[in-house]
Order: C-alpha cells, then sequence, then structure tokens
C-alpha cells in the first residue's frame, strides 16, 4: 500500500510573519483615511490669554520690573490690539523708560478706542507732559477729571503740568488735591514732591518723595527724584546713596548712573562722574544726557575739545532734550569748535542757541551765546 507522503505544515514563526503583515497592510490603509495621532506627540499646550498677560504685567510692574512688563503688556495687546488697559500701562511704563513718541502713540490709540475712559485720558496727559506738549496734555487731564473728577491720577498730570507751566499756586493746590483724594497714590505723591520741587521747596518735595517711596520700594524713578533733592540741599552722602539705591532697584535704568556721576561732578570728582555717564551710556546708549554730561567732564576739566564735540553732537543728534539743556550743548560745541577750529563750524551752533533761548530765555546761557556769535562775526 502506498502511503502519501504527510504535508508538512508550515512554521509557527512564518504565520505569524504573514499575521502581522496583514494588520500592518490594514492600518496603513486606515490612517490613509482617518487621522491617528503619533503615539509619541506631546500634547498641545493651552494658549495665554489677554488676562494672564494683563494680571503679569501688572505683577512684574509692581515689582519695579519695567522692561518685563512692557513685554508682558505688548503679548496682551498683540492677542487683542483692542485691548485699552494694556495700551493704558504700555504708556505709562514706556514714558518711564524715556520712549516718549511710543508711548504717546500707545496712549493715543488707547483714547481713540475708548474716548470717555479717564484712565486712558489721564496717561495721554502724562505721555504728553513728559514728551514736551505740554497744552494739549493738560486738555486731556481736564478730560479725565470730567469724566471722572476723583481720579487722583489725573489731577496729579494736571499739576505737574501746570509746574512745568510755572504756574505755581494752580499747580500745588491740584496736587495737593490729587493727595487728599488718595494719600496712598504714589503719583499723587511724586507730582506735589515735584510741584515743590520745581517751586525750590526742597525740603518739602523731599518729604512727599520719601512718602512715595515708602508705598512703593521697587520703583527706580522716585529713588531718583529722592536723590537729586537731597543733593540740591548739599547733602551729597545721602544722595549718593539713594541713587545707588536706585540702581540696585533697577540696574537698567540710565537715569540713575547718569544722576550718580552728576553727584560726583558737582563734589569736584570728575573721575568718578565720567565712569557713571559712561556705564549710563553702555545701560543705554540712546540716552542723550549722558554723552553731553560727559562731554561735560572733556570741555571743561580735562579740555579735551575733540572729544567734547563728539559727546555733544551725539547729545544733539539724539535730541529728546529740554530746550535750556539743547542750548546749552550747542552753545558748548560751539566753543569747543571755536577752539579747535575757528568760526566756520562754531557759529551755527551759537546762532541755534541764540534761537532755542527766544522760545526759553536765560540771562547766563545767552551771555555765553553771543559772546560766541559776537566773536564769530567781528
Amino acid at each position: 500500500m502506498y502511503l502519501e507522503r504527510p504535508k508538512r505544515r508550515r512554521s509557527s514563526f512564518i504565520r505569524i510573519i504573514f499575521l502581522l503583515a496583514l494588520i500592518s497592510a490594514g492600518l496603513y490603509a486606515l490612517s490613509k483615511r482617518h487621522q491617528w495621532p503619533k503615539p509619541f506627540e506631546p500634547t498641545p499646550t493651552p494658549t495665554r490669554t489677554v488676562e494672564s498677560y494683563l494680571e503679569e504685567g501688572e505683577r512684574l510692574f509692581q515689582e519695579g520690573r519695567f522692561d518685563e512688563a512692557i513685554l508682558a503688556y505688548k503679548k496682551a495687546s498683540e492677542i487683542k490690539p483692542e485691548e485699552v488697559k494694556a495700551l493704558i500701562r504700555l504708556a505709562k511704563l514706556l514714558s518711564l523708560r524715556r520712549k516718549k513718541k511710543e508711548a504717546i502713540e500707545m496712549a493715543r490709540r488707547a483714547v481713540e478706542l475708548s474716548p470717555d475712559n479717564a484712565e486712558a485720558n489721564a496717561v495721554l496727559c502724562m505721555a504728553l507732559e513728559w514728551g514736551g506738549e505740554i497744552d494739549e496734555a493738560i486738555g486731556h487731564c481736564l478730560r479725565a477729571i470730567s469724566l471722572d473728577p476723583d481720579y487722583a491720577e489725573a489731577h496729579a498730570y494736571l499739576a505737574e503740568a501746570y509746574a512745568d507751566k510755572f504756574r505755581w499756586d494752580k499747580a500745588l493746590e491740584i496736587a495737593e488735591f490729587a493727595v487728599e483724594l488718595d494719600e496712598g497714590s504714589v503719583e499723587a505723591r511724586r507730582a506735589l514732591g515735584y510741584v515743590l520741587e520745581k517751586q525750590g521747596d526742597y525740603e518739602g518735595a523731599i518729604f512727599e518723595y520719601e512718602k512715595a517711596v515708602d508705598l512703593n520700594p521697587r520703583f527706580s524713578y522716585l529713588y531718583i527724584s529722592l536723590g537729586r533733592n537731597l543733593r540740591a540741599i548739599f547733602d551729597y552722602e545721602s544722595a549718593e546713596m539713594v541713587f545707588k539705591k536706585a540702581i540696585e532697584v533697577d540696574p537698567k535704568n540710565p537715569v540713575g548712573y547718569d544722576e550718580l556721576g552728576m553727584t560726583y561732578y558737582y563734589q569736584g570728582d570728575y573721575e568718578s562722574a565720567a565712569a557713571e555717564f559712561q556705564r549710563a551710556i553702555e545701560v543705554d546708549p540712546e540716552y542723550a544726557l549722558a554723552y553731553g554730561h560727559l562731554g561735560w567732564v572733556y570741555y571743561f576739566y580735562q579740555r579735551d575739545f575733540e572729544e567734547a564735540v563728539k559727546n555733544f553732537e551725539k547729545a544733539l543728534e539724539l535730541g529728546g532734550l529740554t530746550i535750556g539743556r539743547e542750548a546749552e550743548f550747542h552753545i558748548e560745541l560751539g566753543w569747543s569748535y571755536y577752539f579747535l577750529e575757528g568760526c566756520e563750524k562754531a557759529l551755527p551752533h551759537f546762532e541755534k542757541a541764540l534761537d532755542l533761548l527766544e522760545i526759553e530765555p536765560d540771562e547766563n546761557l545767552l551771555n555765553q551765546a553771543w559772546e560766541g556769535f559776537e566773536n564769530c562775526t567781528e
């Protein structure tokens, strides 16, 4: 009997391979019809909200971390361009950082979006006043007060504007009223200190600035105002300590270094003064005053007119100076050129100073400008 040779069973290994191939093919076909999540793809993180950036900005602002607060408010504004609160905070912080044009732009946008917002009008008043556009600033402060008569900061900024218009009695009355409205307002205390300082009441200004510092010891600009008045009463030791505190609180603020430099300058320590002016420039290469002050060291005490020219020219190029200070730097630049090369380059600067001094007269500066002008036109 012939016995058929039994068929060999396929190995279990081959069967497993075949089944896996079928499963893979099936899954591939399904993946073409349905989007399956990648097995190790990270879970998307929730998107930051406008509110979260606003809260972060306010916290950073109260901590005196102005640059970081600006970034947070800009993020909020990017997400929601019509967010008025972010624009208001940006305008204030940019003013404190001396970004005058940008501050005014943000404040105008806030008012355009919300014309009946007292805070928006008040911060536009502040930005305009700090940018030298005082008459328009007063109009927006008055508008803010008409919208909210009890808003202390609107009164504070109005007082500051009137002080810069030399309307002393009105400025003092409004500043005192701002403090009455809100004794815990840093800006009300600061504005009252500013009005007293402008009137020459340095002791009174010191008292108010100290009150403002007590309300928020993380704001470097308050220490700077306090130190400036301590220096005005020739308390150089205290002024030096206060300016160093301003630098400690906010190392990114060039004004602290510049004012510390001026404190050394008034004491005749020109080497230390120059070092601080240079630090101010390193922190903010666009801080015009520090270049002008460094120019003073070269002009008056080192008699290095070439370096004086470089620094005075840079200060004037950057701009943002008061009329009086701009005129002064033009006069000193004119004399620097006079000693270096004669009148060809000097005369235009004496003429520019005279034009500026017609707007804001100063007898001492006028005498210096006329002397230079006459030397070059005889």
